[in-house]
């Protein structure tokens, strides 16, 4: 890497003029696209918030001061400005710096940040402790990238302001999320109030007439009058209404308004919004020409801005491709929250703008909405992310199992998910969703049994179902069985679900080399859970199963409490009870003993060999 591993932090960035501040968001910059074109991460909207960041570091101490991210893969420069640039060559490995902010990597981490719209919550709960423990100290919530869609932020909102908590959220409006309708007058005055002038003659005006009695009376009749004003021309200002001081647009790339307003919105004590206005992407044109696609990119060519490697077909784009020609029946509909793209739906969004809808961040309103559209005819398609479908967790309950209606739920990123870690993975759906009543979960090995099981949850089944899927493509079984036996053998039963057929597969492999047959059972249906293991472990004796999951999440524990495998040997593989961090699938999966080599030796004890 040809960039320093320095960069200055807090005390040497209060000491640096404008002119060696400028050169240092360069080099933030530079470093960040070299650094990361070599480990993949969230590109563009570090680029975008480089000015940001330095002004919140020049004018705030983040070892004392509470910096809550919203969400946190805009926290790459503060990581550089932290002192882990030396680290970064490690962003997403394993053992490695996370991608998110991590309370254990750094004190300067205030709180974890993976899932979005929290910010504010958290930042109020901050500030209150603060108060009631009698302590001296700042606490700024950025938020960003959407996070405004979802309606936890409301309800944080609607309190701080309501709270009189010194507090300060900066909204980071990158043009992809946040479009405040204001009209042209509040624009105008809205440029005005954010000038500096504005607010030093505003200091000092308020300096004069608190010094007497006649001057304190004229000081608050000016300011309700101009509030009135205000009221009356800016009625659509909401942040206002709610409480807060409200500064901005505010240029996101202009340094010196930036710190200047920064050290105005902390002297306020009191909750204060600062709009910033940010270019995603901004100093390398690839990212500002297409953010979507640097948001979290794999590694890339620097140079030219192009991934390397990729082209292989993903369970995703198969559930696009699918959806798709479901999308002939005009009661098929989609929606999505915010991952039109990760989600495969880009074709069906083009071909069908009038039966597709992307609620922002807002899983628990898609789920709800979804809900609706059931209960009058339609057949909603709801595909989100495993992490983030347990954020709707009550509307699936009260809002879809308690009618019987019928929604299915493309459950994206089941499973591990690699670089992006504990906050990402898809370790928790499958043991909630099972304890949704009616709720029917199918699980394809292969991008063609995706197809199928689509199809078939869209036309053959009633009620709520899940169809869950990996991250990625097929592995070693491809296509469809008519048989859930997938390999024939005489002593022991391997049994799976999903893509870890794969993994018994291969473990098989290893066993028939020590002389070992091992029978592969694949299960499909989760819930009702399918009982094709029983027949196999009867004749075998024994049974191991692997789960990519959590202990307690899966299914292994009701198969070991089936009457029918009483005096079967019995062992459950799972990935432990504990969140599992960052790193790639196979080295993760190793780590927790669900590789090939462990499951094989695993298969070994349990027979006494």
């Amino acid at each position: 890497m040809n960039q320093d591993y320095q960069f200055p932090t807090g005390p040497e960035l209060r000491e640096m003029d404008e002119a060696q501040l400028k050169a240092l968001c360069q080099r933030l910059r530079a470093f960040l696209v070299d650094s990361v074109s070599r480990t993949g991460g969230h590109l563009a909207s570090n680029l975008g918030v480089v000015e940001l960041t330095v002004a919140i570091h020049r004018v705030f101490d983040t070892s004392r001061d509470r910096l809550v991210f919203d969400v946190g893969h805009q926290s790459y420069v503060h990581k550089l400005l932290t002192g882990r640039a030396g680290q970064f060559s490690t962003l997403r490995q394993l053992d490695g710096l996370a991608g998110f902010p991590k309370p254990s990597e750094s004190v300067h981490d205030a709180f974890i940040a993976g899932h979005a719209s929290n910010s504010v919550s958290v930042a109020l709960g901050m500030a209150r402790a603060r108060s009631l423990m009698g302590e001296d100290y700042s606490v700024i919530a950025l938020m960003g990238d959407g996070a405004l869609s979802g309606g936890l932020a409301y309800e944080g909102l609607n309190d701080a302001g309501n709270s009189r908590e010194p507090l300060i959220v900066i909204l980071n409006d990158n043009g992809m999320s946040i479009k405040p309708n204001v009209g042209a007058m509040a624009k105008h005055l809205s440029n005005i109030r954010t000038k500096p002038s504005y607010y030093r003659v505003k200091k000092a005006w308020r300096g004069v007439t608190r010094g007497s009695a006649p001057g304190r009376l004229l000081y608050r009749g000016v300011h309700r009058f101009k509030e009135g004003l205000k009221k009356h021309l800016i009625s659509s200002n909401m942040f206002h209404e709610m409480g807060f001081e409200y500064f901005g647009p505010v240029d996101g790339h202009d340094l010196s308004k930036l710190i200047w307003l920064l050290g105005e919105a902390r002297d306020m004590k009191k909750p204060v919004i600062l709009h910033v206005k940010t270019v995603k992407g901004k100093g390398y044109p690839p990212a500002e020409q297409n953010p979507d696609l640097f948001h979290g990119i794999g590694p890339f060519d620097p140079k030219t801005g192009k991934p390397l490697g990729g082209g292989k077909l993903s369970f995703s784009d198969t559930f696009g491709s699918t959806l798709m020609e479901l999308g002939k029946d005009p009661r098929i509909c989609a929606i999505t929250a915010a991952m039109q793209n990760g989600t495969g739906l880009d074709a069906f969004a083009a071909a069908y703008p009038e039966r597709f809808g992307d609620a922002g961040i807002a899983e628990g309103h898609s789920v709800a909405m979804a809900a609706g559209l059931a209960k009058q005819g339609m057949i909603p398609v709801v595909p989100i992310y495993s992490t983030f479908l347990q954020r709707s967790f009550d509307m699936l309950i009260h809002d879809v199992a308690l009618l019987g209606l019928h929604v299915v739920f493309a459950v994206d990123r089941a499973g591990l998910v690699g670089a992006d870690g504990e906050t990402h993975h898809g370790v928790f759906d499958l043991g909630y969703l099972r304890l949704v009543p009616g709720m029917q979960i199918l699980c394809p090995a292969s991008r063609d049994e995706l197809a199928l099981l689509l199809k078939q949850a869209v036309y053959e089944l009633k009620g709520p179902v899940a169809v869950r899927y990996p991250r990625g493509g097929d592995g070693r079984y491809t296509g469809l069985s008519d048989t859930p036996v997938l390999r024939q053998g005489s002593d022991i039963t391997l049994c799976g679900y999903g893509v870890m057929i794969n993994n018994l597969l291969d473990a098989a492999d290893l066993l028939a080399a020590r002389g070992v047959e091992a029978e592969v059972v694949k299960l499909t249906r989760l819930a009702p859970l399918e009982t094709a293991y029983r027949a196999s472990a009867q004749k075998t004796g024994a049974l191991l199963m692997a789960e990519e999951v959590l202990t307690h999440g899966g299914v292994y524990e009701q198969i070991a409490a089936d009457p029918a495998l009483a005096g079967v040997r019995k062992r459950g593989l799972d990935l432990g009870e504990g969140f599992v961090q960052h790193g790639t699938v196979p080295e993760l999966l190793r780590r927790a003993g669900l590789d090939a080599e462990h499951i094989a030796g695993a298969a070994l004890e349990l027979l006494g060999s």
